[in-house]
Formats: structure tokens, sequence, C-alpha cells
């Protein structure tokens, strides 16, 4: 039990939250909403911290998770009228960038990668291969769009046309969002939502971050040099060490690995 004695002023407290690895929920150390919802929740009320420390190292993945982790970092900053400060690694883009933008500021390394705010969706084709193979397809559903974009079939153009108009609705969500979190700071002139990225000094300049700036060193300015860091994240289980788990998680290393290298990273 901690002795708290009203005349000694206790030292400033900051929750150090770390949001490391691609977004979404195949992996156990995937950022996903369920996963992250006590790490949060300990952040924000555990000690009644000054403020929350993000610190972020995402290439994105999930819109769905990005979005969810997102309200739940802003809902909890509202709830505790705790501010939120992110720091960014190598990189915060498309999600990542979402989870930073839940952010009260944002702060950056001069050679951190922040953007891509866009919407993407990937795949393959191969019917010319199944084809040549002397393979016959054969799909049979009880509804015309349940079959939509399969890749072992020529693309529909119809198809195309209905997942071209979900991203754009995704991707008007993705920039309401990076519009009502930084406001009056984006630079209205520049075309901020077509997916680029930028380094942090071009990215303060549009108005993306706040500036410059690392962890230790801005929290020790703002709090002063006795300022508390009490670090929360995810925890690697036991078992993922063994058998299946250990398979899974490689795989989803490898993903995760494809995923940084998009930013040469």
């Amino acid at each position: 039990m901690k002795l708290r004695l009203p005349f000694i002023k206790s030292r400033p407290l900051v929750s150090v939250v770390r949001l490391q690895g691609t977004i979404g929920t195949s992996g156990r150390m995937t950022l996903s909403d369920q996963a992250l919802a006590s790490v949060l929740e300990k952040a924000f009320r555990r000690g009644k911290p000054d403020a929350v420390a993000l610190e972020i190292n995402s290439p994105g993945g999930s819109p769905v998770q990005s979005s969810l982790i997102g309200r739940r970092i802003r809902d909890l900053a509202e709830e505790t009228k705790v501010p939120v400060i992110a720091f960014v690694e190598d990189v915060a883009a498309s999600g990542g960038y979402w989870l930073a933008a839940s952010a009260d500021e944002i702060w950056a390394d001069e050679s951190s990668i922040l953007g891509s705010i866009g919407v993407i969706s990937s795949g393959f084709g191969a019917h010319v291969f199944l084809s040549r193979q002397g393979i016959e397809r054969r799909v049979y559903t009880a509804g015309k769009s349940k079959s939509i974009l399969d890749p072992f079939r020529p693309e529909n153009e119809d198809d195309v046309a209905r997942l071209t108009a979900l991203l754009g609705d995704v991707h008007e969500h993705f920039i309401t969002h990076v519009k009502n979190r930084r406001g009056d700071r984006l630079d209205t002139s520049a075309d901020l939502f077509t997916g680029e990225i930028w380094l942090a000094r071009r990215a303060a300049e549009l108005g993306l971050i706040d500036g410059i700036g690392h962890l230790k060193a801005t929290l020790r300015e703002r709090f002063g040099d006795k300022v508390k860091l009490r670090r929360y994240g995810l925890r690697r289980p036991f078992l993922t060490r063994f058998g299946a788990y250990a398979f899974n998680e490689a795989v989803t290393g490898i993903e995760e690995r494809a995923a940084f290298a998009r930013f040469g990273l």
C-alpha cells in the first residue's frame, strides 16, 4: 500500500503505452481493440497519471481495428480528463497514423515516416493459371454478389466498382477522423489524403504532427526531470514459443515484416 501524505508533492506520472506492429486480429501480438482494452484501461486509470504517452511504431492494418482503438483512446481520455501525447518511432502510416491522430499532440523523430492516409485492398488473379492447367472452377451461390472478386475467375467490372465504392467510404471515414482531430493545424492548401507519405519535418509543415520531439526529453521538458514513466503494452504469452503457437506467430511476423518493408524499413 502506497502512503500518501497531503503535504508532500508526489512526482508527476505519465503512462507510456507501446503500440508496436501491424493492426488487426491475426496474431497475439497484433494490435487489436480487444487485446489493448485492458492495457489502455490501466494506463489511463492506474495511479491518476498526468498524461498518457503513446509510443507508436506501426505501418497500419485493419481500418476497423484502427477506428476501434482510436475511439477507445478518445473515450478514456475524455472520461479521465487525461491528455494524450503520441510519439512516433520509425513509422505511423495508414492505421498507424489513425492511432497517432487519436492523441492530442503528435511528435516524431526527424526520420520518422508518417501519412499514407488512404485505403488499400489487394489480391491476386489465378484464372489464367487454372485455365492453362485444365482446371475448371465451379462456384454456386444464392445471391448474385456472393462470389464478388473471386480470384479464380476473371475480374468483373461491377465487382470492382462495388469494392471501389466501399474503399471510398472507408477513406472518407479516415479523412473525417484526421480533420476532426488535427483541426485548423492542417494545411488546407495541400492535398493530404492521397495516400502519400512524408518525413517528420514535412509532416510538421503540413500540420499532420506538432513537431520534432522524443519521448523522454519531451516529457521531462513538460513535466520536469522527476517525471515517472510507467510502461504498458502487450505481453507475449509463454506458450507462443511452442508448437502451433510458434508457427502462427512466425507467419504473423512475416506478414508484419512485409508491411514495414513497404516503407523501406
